[in-house]
């Protein structure tokens, strides 16, 4: 009995630590939205839900997404419409199982960690085409594919800006890589690698400029337009939970990770990730919104070349080095 709890402790406190900060720090990032596009539009923003700067406005959205009615279409796959918010969020909560917070402080240090990190955040895009598909809503699913389009586009430059770091560090371990960049941050030898994974990450979760998929201005909220309450709930926060898992990746890839003087390390991992965060809800104040055309054409012919030219670039460089 006590060997058996000795394998199992470990693991749910693995998995509760995992879950608890999932469910914590993207409803932070989400405060931050709300507030930092109140600040940058000029608009007070939801001030009154709290005494403090509108504190409890997620708490009260929380609360007002468990009231609303759930809704299923007459016509929709019953199943797949209720699993479909599960299947887009569950893999932004698999990433944080192999992201290293300290040089000890992770759930599980993977051989081919980056390897993992990324099949587990294309899987995301299966829940958005069972969410088109399964709302007998051909505008939903007109939605889905669209944005199923966007997402296998940006995953090639993804993969392979991230293939680069992979070369230059000389292994797949997300711990690896971040120990090999004790001297320098990759983000110095791979800056064209960088704007290539940044861009892609910001397009894989159809944020400003890239949200064509779910378009503000459009009558319709792409495939997610016949989910109400609380499954509604689930895709925003697959959503911001998407923010944080490929803010950490790029700050693990290109930032140096936990690295840093003076402040313990999973504080840097912190600061990094809310950092890169920023930056994506920077992009939604400030940038106007992609056509569609455009934003195919600017995967397909600008960043796929740019990352398969940072490849052989890397290669030349190691090659010469060695």
């Amino acid at each position: 009995m006590i060997a058996a709890a000795s394998l199992w402790l470990p693991l749910v406190v693995k998995v509760a630590a995992v879950l608890g900060f999932f469910l914590v720090f993207p409803l932070i990032i989400g405060y931050l939205e709300h507030k930092t596009l109140a600040h940058m539009q000029g608009r007070l923003g939801p001030m009154e839900a709290g005494n403090f700067h509108g504190w409890a406005q997620l708490i009260a959205d929380g609360v007002k997404f468990v009231q609303k009615e759930q809704v299923t279409p007459t016509a929709a796959d019953r199943w797949v419409f209720a699993l479909a918010p599960g299947v887009a969020m569950v893999p932004y909560i698999v990433v944080f199982v192999v992201i290293p917070f300290s040089n000890s402080l992770f759930a599980v240090n993977l051989d081919a960690g980056i390897f993992f990190v990324i099949a587990a955040t294309g899987v995301g895009v299966i829940g958005v085409l069972m969410a088109g598909w399964a709302s007998a809503n051909k505008f939903s699913l007109i939605g889905a594919l669209r944005a199923a389009a966007q997402l296998i586009a940006y995953e090639l430059p993804l993969i392979l800006a991230a293939a680069a770091v992979v070369m230059q560090a000389e292994t797949l371990s997300m711990v690896g890589i971040v120990e090999a960049q004790h001297h320098y941050w990759f983000l110095l030898t791979q800056p064209v690698g960088f704007v290539i994974f940044f861009i892609a990450a910001v397009a894989e979760l159809t944020r400003p400029p890239f949200d064509m998929p779910i378009a503000d201005s459009e009558i319709i909220f792409g495939a997610y337009t016949e989910y109400t309450g609380i499954k509604f709930a689930f895709f925003m926060l697959s959503e911001y939970g998407g923010i944080v898992a490929l803010s950490a990746i790029a700050t693990v890839l290109y930032l140096g990770g936990y690295l840093g003087p003076g402040l313990p390390q999973p504080v840097w991992m912190l600061l990094k990730t809310t950092a890169l965060a920023f930056v994506i809800i920077w992009f939604r104040a400030t940038w106007p919104r992609l056509r569609e055309d455009q934003l195919q054409r600017f995967a397909w012919v600008a960043l796929i070349p740019l990352a398969l030219l940072n490849i052989m670039v890397t290669a030349i460089f190691k090659v010469a080095v060695k």
